[in-house]
């Protein structure tokens, strides 16, 4: 089939739309971290003011009422640019589709843009969940904006300005259905692990100061980390996405060996791309084992974490570029 080159620049011009659309996203979620932590600071001098002028009676100091949660203007508007972000992203990622005739992951630029267009709509789902369990007092989870929409743009602009490549079909090796199921839950998989490790760099920075404050030290971060959870609810979220991600990276190896059976008649092939998937389920595995098994909760699970997201990077930015072998030409 021939490639419909209008379609395919409507792809791009979308693109760069919702590239702006996030950016105009990640500074209303920065404001609104930067707004909660002054309030947090702000209410903390209140209570402790409290405290002080009833003699620091805790009977008299409970009774104060709460002030009523602050009004998240920024973080309203940044969701809501982050939705016509996401509509956009996904508009670029059908157009590119429909130019090629095909399912819009058969290089790295397409991963790419494909999983980050998944990387938004998993935290839009986790937005509407948390809202909708907020109702019976549940957490918002629209600190992790930030955190989301940076990786998803400076993806983006990797892709653009390293991996893209023109419209085009396939190879033929890449023919096959099992390109729309092994590469999609790929997708899935890196998705969710990419929002699950910006959740672990937080635990790590949040129990730093943690720990520093227990001490009486001079706490660093300022306002801003101050709005975010506890390290302890950083780190549970964090475990809830790579354990659904590891299931994922599961069907994905396993996938891949059944689709390598019927490309090149061999499900092992000992090609680089596959000893790296291999890899990464690996210290996945040792990760929620240690995690779950072992008690290794907090720091060590995350530095496990950190080093199984290092071998997703190493295995999408080296070994897909530098590595010789089956899959160097597919890019996924």
């Amino acid at each position: 089939m021939s490639i419909d080159e209008n379609i395919a620049g409507l792809s791009n011009v979308l693109l760069y739309s919702a590239m702006t659309a996030y950016l105009g996203s990640m500074i209303g979620y920065a404001a609104d971290l930067a707004d909660g932590g002054k309030e947090i600071r702000s209410a903390g001098a209140r209570r402790e003011a409290a405290a002080a002028a009833a003699g620091g009676s805790p009977v008299l100091t409970k009774t104060r009422p709460e002030a009523p949660p602050r009004r998240r203007r920024a973080a309203a508007v940044g969701t809501s640019l982050f939705v016509l972000a996401a509509l956009l992203h996904v508009g670029s990622v059908v157009a590119r589709g429909v130019s090629v005739h095909r399912v819009p992951w058969g290089n790295m630029y397409e991963f790419a843009l494909t999983g980050t267009c998944v990387v938004a709509i998993a935290y839009l789902i986790a937005v509407v969940r948390a809202r909708r369990a907020g109702l019976g007092g549940g957490r918002d989870v629209r600190y992790l904006g930030l955190f989301v929409t940076a990786p998803v743009l400076a993806t983006l602009g990797i892709a653009l300005r390293t991996f893209y490549v023109d419209a085009a079909q396939l190879v033929p090796a890449l023919d096959s259905y099992w390109l729309i199921i092994h590469v999609f839950v790929a997708i899935l998989a890196t998705a969710l692990s990419t929002i699950g490790f910006s959740a672990v760099v937080l635990q790590l920075v949040q129990e730093r100061r943690e720990k520093r404050r227990a001490a009486g030290g001079d706490v660093r971060g300022g306002a801003f980390m101050d709005a975010l959870p506890a390290s302890v609810e950083l780190e549970r979220t964090a475990f809830r996405l790579q354990a659904v991600g590891f299931v994922m990276w599961t069907f994905t190896l396993i996938a891949g060996a059944v689709w390598a059976q019927v490309a090149w008649n061999r499900y092992w092939n000992w090609d680089s791309k596959e000893v790296w998937t291999f890899i990464i389920w690996v210290v996945y595995a040792c990760y929620l084992h240690a995690r779950s098994t072992r008690g290794w909760d907090g720091r060590r699970a995350a530095y496990l974490a950190c080093l199984a997201f290092g071998c997703i990077l190493f295995n999408y930015l080296v070994v897909n570029i530098f590595f010789p072998g089956l899959h160097s030409y597919a890019g996924v």
